[in-house]
C-alpha cells in the first residue's frame, strides 16, 4: 500500500475542492427512509477525503482480504474516529494506525508533510448491532488535522447477492464462477471499513487481485496490472471521481463482451466505451433484441435530457446469470442486470438504471430521507424516455394510469400501510413521481427540464436534498414566468409530498353565470369517513379545464391554483349544453367530481362517434373517477352505470383495464344479494361479448396488451357463467377425466378449470378433489395448491364447498395440512356463497370445530375472519350478531375479531341498503329498454 501513499496525498485537495463543504442541515423527513437503513448517524466529526484500497478476493475459497488506506480530514476537535464496519467484516484492530500528515483544513500545497507522525490510540470499540467500528484516541485531535488511517480486515463471501458475493453458471459444458458486489444501501461496510454513508463521497483508488482466465470490471476502466504470482494478477484501476460507497461496485468474471453489431455516430457516444459482457450462449440473444442499440438510444436521451456529459470514460453493462435481486446492482460504471431483464426488448429498466448513473451518483441525495426524490426523478426520466422511444407500446397503459390506481386505492383507505413498510416507501416514491409529472405538464417541458439540469450545475459531485429540487425548479419557474412570483414550487411539492393523502375535487357549475365553484377534500374510498382532521388537509391544485366547444388537450397550462384553498370560483365556462372535463390526462394525482348535469353531458357524449377526440387516458380516467367516487358515497351509482355505457364500442385496452378492477370491487360487494350480482354480471358481459368476439382470433406477432385483454376478458365472462365459455372449459376438462393415469399431469389449462368448478357438475368437482387428494409428491406442488384454490375459491354450489369443510376440518383428513386450510379460508373469503357457507357450517358445527381447534389459535381466528368478517347486508348483520349473542364469551382469541367484524358490516350494510337499490333499478331499466340482455347465454 506505500506506493499509494503520495497519490492518496495528492487527491485528498482534489476531493475538498470539488467537494466543498458538505452540508449538516436535515432534510425534510418524509418517512421515506430505506427500510434496511439505520437512522443513526455517524457523529460528522471526522469526514474521508479519499480511499485507497487493495482488494484480494479468493473465488474459489468465497474469501478475501485486505488493506485500506483513508485520507480523514477532522471537521471539529474530538478524540474519536468513528465509521462503519460490519459485523462480517473481521478488522485487525491491532494493527490499525492513525498517522497526522500535517496538512491544514485549506490543503495548502506549501504545507504538505509538516508533521507525518502517529496520533496514539486509547482503544477500539465494535459495535456489533451498529456496524461501527469506533477508534478512540489518547489525546483530542485539532480541528482542521488531516490523517492517514491504515486498516487490514477480511471477510467470507457469501450468495445473497447483497454486499460481496459468489455466483455460477454453466457455460457450454463448464461451470464457471463468479464475484460482484452490490453496495445499495449500506452494503459496503461489509466489504471494507469506510464512511458508509451517501453524503460522504470521496475518489477511490482501487487494485482488486484475480484469478488468472478472469476478467475484472471496476467502476472505472484499468489503468495497469502486475502477476502476483503463477495463479493471480493485480489490476489498478484509474481513480474514480468522488462518489458514495453504495456507487462502489466491481466484478470478477469470466464473461466475454457481446459483438457490437450496430453503431451510432453521436460523439457523446464515441466518448464512452459502452461494452456489454453475458456468458456465451447468451450473446446472440442479447444480439437479436438489439440490445447495443437500445443501450445507446437510451443513453443518448437521457444525456440529452440532463444537459451533462456522462461524467466517466466507461460503462459496463453486465447481463449477470444466476442474479437473484429484486432490483440491478446500479455501480457507477457498472450495472448488473438479472440476465431476463436485459434480454427483453424494453427501454424503461435500461433507462432507470443510465439514470442513476447521473442522479444517484454524479450528484446524490444527502440522506436516506431524501431519496425518495432520487427514485422518483430516475422514474419519471426513465418513463418519459421510454414513452419517447418506443412510442409507449413497452408500457401498455401501466404508467403512468396503473401506479396512480394503485395509491388513489392506497391512499383513500382509513389507515393507509397500516400493514407493510415497503409498501409505504413504494406509493411515497410513486406519488412523487407523479408529482413530479405534474409540474412537468404544469410548468412546460422545457421550463421542468432546466429547473432539473440545474441541479447538475449546483451540486455535481456532491449531493443534495429534497428542498434543492423544489427551490430550483421554483426558480427556473420564476425565470420563465410560468408561476406567480409569490408563488414556489416548495409550497406546492410540500403539499402533496408530506401528506399520505390524495384530494378529490368537485365541480358544480352554474349553468346560468357560465362559472364554476371546485371544492377539494380528502379522497375516502373506505368507510367510515373519520379520518383524524381531515378538515385541515388542503394541498395545492393545478385548475386545468377542456371545455366541450374546445377539445384542447395539448394546452395544460393552469388557469388557475387552489392554493391550499377550500373552495374557489372560476368563470368564462361554456354554453349549458357543453361540458367540462377537470384535470385531463391525469395531470395531478386526484380524482375529480362534477354535477350529475356535466356527468350525463359527458356519458352522452363518450356514446358518440366523437368520444375519440377525447385522449385514452382521459376516457380512462373519467370512467375509473366515476365508479370509484361512486365506490366512496360521493356520486350516484346511476349516473357511474351511466358512465359505462359507451364501453360496448369501446376497444382501447388501458380504457378497459380499471374497468376489471371495478367489476371485482362493486362485484364483490353485491355478491351477498344474488339477484342484483347476478344483474351485474349480465350487464358488464353484455359489454364485454362484442369485446372478446373481436379478439378470438389471434394474429401472430401481437401485442401483449391484446393477448392480456383477451385473457381479462375471457375470466370474466367465464365467472359470469357464459354458456359459450362453460362448454368449451368443459369439453378440456373431460380430457383430463378420460386419461387412464390422470395422476401423471394435469393436460387442462389452468384457464378452463375454474369455470368447470363453478358451474360444472358435482362428479367434475369431485375428480378435481381426488387428484388433490392423490396429488404425487414428484409433480410440482404449486400445481397442486393451485388446483386446492380453484376448488374452494370457485364453487357457486354450497354442497361442494360444504363436502370440502367435512373432509378437511371434521374428518380431519391426512392429506390436507394447516395450510392448506388457512388456504381454504383465505379462498372462501372471495365471494358470498363462499364465506357464508362457511358461516353456517361453524354455525352448525360450533362445538365440533371449537374442540378441533383448541390448540389452533391461528385457525380458529382465521375462520373467525372469513366467516363472520364479510358480509355486506343487514341480513348479513343480522345473522353475525345473532351468532355473537348465541355464543358470546365462546370466541376465545377470536373475541375482537368478531366485535371488529361486526361494526365494519353495520358499516357496509349502510353502503348496500344506499347504493344496491339504485344499482339494481338502473339494471332492471337498463334491460327492459335494451331489449337482447344474452340471458339466453347464461348459466344463472
Amino acid at each position: 500500500m506505500g506506493k499509494f501513499y503520495v497519490i492518496s496525498v495528492l487527491i485528498a485537495a482534489y476531493i475538498l475542492s470539488v467537494s466543498g463543504n458538505i452540508r449538516r442541515i436535515r432534510s425534510i423527513d418524509l418517512s421515506a427512509t430505506h427500510s434496511l437503513v439505520s437512522e443513526t448517524k455517524l457523529p460528522g466529526e471526522v469526514i474521508p477525503n479519499n480511499y485507497t484500497l487493495d482488494l484480494r478476493p479468493n473465488v474459489d475459497e468465497a474469501t478475501f482480504n485486505g488493506n485500506i488506506v483513508i485520507i480523514i480530514t477532522f471537521q471539529e476537535p474530538t478524540n474519536k474516529v468513528v465509521l462503519h464496519a460490519s459485523h462480517t467484516l473481521d478488522v485487525a484492530e491491532n494493527e490499525i494506525k492513525l498517522i497526522d500528515i500535517g496538512i491544514d483544513s485549506n490543503l495548502d500545497p506549501d504545507r504538505k508533510f509538516v508533521n507525518n507522525k502517529d496520533i496514539e490510540i486509547r482503544r477500539i470499540d465494535k459495535i456489533m448491532k451498529k456496524s461501527l467500528l469506533e477508534i478512540y484516541l489518547k489525546d483530542t485531535v485539532k480541528q482542521g488535522t488531516v490523517a492517514r488511517l491504515e486498516i487490514s480486515f477480511n471477510g467470507k463471501i457469501y450468495e445473497n447477492s447483497e454486499g460481496i458475493f459468489k455466483g455460477s453458471y454453466i457455460d457450454g459444458l463448464d461451470k464457471k464462477f463468479y464475484v460482484a458486489t452490490s453496495m445499495r444501501p449500506n452494503n459496503a461496510r461489509r466489504l471494507f471499513p469506510c464512511f458508509d454513508e451517501p453524503a460522504s463521497k470521496a475518489p477511490f483508488l482501487v487494485s482488486i487481485s484475480r484469478p488468472r482466465g478472469y476478467i475484472t470490471l471496476f467502476n472505472t476502466p484499468m489503468s495497469s496490472s502486475e502477476a502476483i504470482d503463477e495463479n493471480f494478477i493485480l489490476d489498478h484501476f484509474q481513480i474514480t471521481p468522488p462518489m458514495s460507497t453504495f456507487a462502489f461496485g466491481f466484478l470478477i468474471s469470466q464473461l466475454t463482451v457481446v459483438e457490437k453489431t450496430d453503431y451510432l455516430q453521436d460523439p457523446h457516444i464515441k466518448n464512452v466505451c459502452i461494452k456489454v459482457y453475458a456468458r456465451s450462449e447468451l450473446h446472440a440473444d442479447l444480439i437479436n433484441t438489439r440490445i447495443h442499440e437500445r443501450i445507446e438510444k437510451t443513453f443518448l436521451a437521457i444525456r440529452t435530457y440532463f444537459g451533462e456529459d456522462y461524467p466517466l470514460t466507461k460503462l459496463d453493462i453486465v447481463a449477470l446469470p444466476n442474479y437473484s435481486t429484486v432490483k440491478p446492482a446500479d455501480n457507477w460504471g457498472l450495472i448488473l442486470y438479472k440476465e431476463s431483464e436485459l434480454n427483453q426488448n424494453t427501454y424503461y429498466l435500461i433507462a432507470q438504471e443510465l439514470a442513476y448513473q447521473w442522479v444517484g451518483a454524479l450528484i446524490s441525495p444527502y440522506w436516506w430521507t431524501d431519496f425518495h426524490i432520487n427514485k422518483a426523478i430516475t422514474g419519471f426520466i426513465a418513463a418519459n424516455t421510454a414513452l419517447n422511444l418506443d412510442n409507449g407500446s413497452e408500457f401498455d397503459g401501466k404508467w403512468p394510469m396503473t401506479i396512480l390506481y394503485s395509491i388513489y386505492y392506497e391512499f383513500s383507505k382509513r389507515y393507509p400501510h397500516s400493514r407493510i413498510t415497503g409498501m409505504k416507501q413504494e406509493t411515497i416514491c410513486s406519488k412523487t413521481e407523479l408529482v413530479l409529472r405534474m409540474f412537468n405538464y404544469t410548468m412546460g417541458v422545457e421550463t421542468f427540464r432546466k429547473g432539473l439540469q440545474k441541479l447538475f450545475i449546483n451540486r455535481k459531485y456532491k449531493t443534495f436534498f429534497t428542498e434543492d429540487v423544489w427551490t430550483l425548479l421554483t426558480e427556473q419557474v420564476h425565470r420563465d414566468n410560468k408561476l406567480d412570483g409569490r408563488d414556489s414550487i416548495n409550497a406546492i411539492a410540500t403539499s402533496w409530498v408530506q401528506k399520505e393523502r390524495l384530494p378529490a375535487v368537485t365541480v358544480t357549475r352554474n349553468y346560468e353565470k357560465r362559472t364554476a365553484t371546485l371544492s377539494q377534500k380528502l379522497f375516502l374510498r373506505e368507510r367510515p369517513h373519520d379520518v383524524p382532521e381531515q378538515e385541515k388537509m388542503l394541498w395545492w391544485i393545478p385548475v386545468i379545464i377542456v371545455k366541450e366547444d374546445k377539445l384542447d388537450f395539448d394546452d395544460f397550462e393552469p388557469m388557475k391554483w387552489m392554493k391550499k384553498e377550500r373552495q374557489v370560483e372560476v368563470s368564462n365556462m361554456p354554453a349549458a349544453d357543453k361540458f367540462i372535463i377537470m384535470n385531463p390526462e391525469e395531470i395531478g394525482p386526484f380524482p375529480v367530481n362534477y354535477d350529475e348535469r356535466n356527468w350525463n353531458m359527458i356519458a352522452n357524449f363518450l356514446q358518440t362517434e366523437k368520444r375519440l377526440l377525447i385522449p385514452i387516458n382521459t376516457r380512462a380516467k373519467l370512467l375509473h373517477d366515476a365508479w370509484n367516487l361512486a365506490y366512496a358515497g360521493s356520486l350516484s351509482f346511476a349516473t357511474a352505470l351511466n358512465m359505462t355505457l359507451f364501453m360496448k364500442n369501446e376497444r382501447e385496452h388501458i380504457v378497459w383495464n380499471p374497468v376489471f378492477t371495478m367489476m371485482d370491487h362493486i362485484g364483490k360487494h353485491i355478491d351477498d344479494i344474488q339477484a342484483v350480482h347476478q344483474k351485474f354480471n349480465v350487464y358488464v358481459a353484455q359489454l364485454l361479448i362484442p369485446l372478446y368476439e373481436e379478439l378470438t382470433k389471434t394474429e401472430e406477432n401481437e401485442e401483449r396488451w391484446m393477448k392480456n385483454l383477451r385473457t381479462l376478458s375471457k375470466t370474466f365472462l367465464c365467472r359470469a357463467g357464459y354458456r359459450p365459455c362453460i362448454e368449451e372449459a368443459q369439453k378440456e376438462f373431460k380430457k383430463w377425466m378420460e386419461m387412464e393415469n390422470p395422476e401423471e399431469g394435469n393436460p387442462v389449462a389452468n384457464q378452463f378449470i375454474c369455470p368447470v368448478f363453478r358451474y360444472g357438475t358435482m362428479e367434475e368437482w369431485e375428480f378435481g378433489l381426488k387428484r388433490v387428494m392423490n396429488f404425487p409428491s414428484e409433480r410440482r406442488q404449486s400445481e397442486r395448491t393451485y388446483l386446492l384454490k380453484t376448488l374452494a375459491g370457485c364453487p357457486n354450489q354450497n354442497e361442494k364447498i360444504l363436502r370440502l369443510l367435512n373432509i378437511t376440518i371434521l374428518e380431519g383428513n391426512e392429506n390436507f395440512t394447516e395450510n392448506d386450510i388457512f388456504l381454504i379460508f383465505s379462498m372462501l373469503s372471495g365471494n358470498s356463497v363462499g364465506y357464508s357457507t362457511l358461516f353456517k357450517f361453524l354455525e352448525q358445527n360450533w362445538d365440533a370445530i371449537k374442540i378441533k381447534f383448541t390448540n389452533k389459535t391461528n385457525l380458529w381466528d382465521s375462520l373467525i375472519s372469513t366467516s363472520c368478517g364479510i358480509f355486506t347486508t343487514q341480513r348479513g348483520y343480522d345473522m353475525v350478531s345473532k351468532l355473537y349473542i348465541a355464543k358470546q364469551g365462546e370466541f376465545g382469541s377470536a373475541e375482537h375479531i368478531i366485535e371488529k367484524s361486526l361494526k365494519n358490516i353495520k358499516e357496509e350494510a349502510k353502503w348496500s341498503k344506499e347504493n344496491l337499490p339504485i344499482i339494481e333499478n338502473w339494471l332492471d331499466l337498463y334491460f327492459k329498454n335494451s331489449g337482447n340482455s344474452y340471458k339466453d347465454k347464461f348459466v344463472m
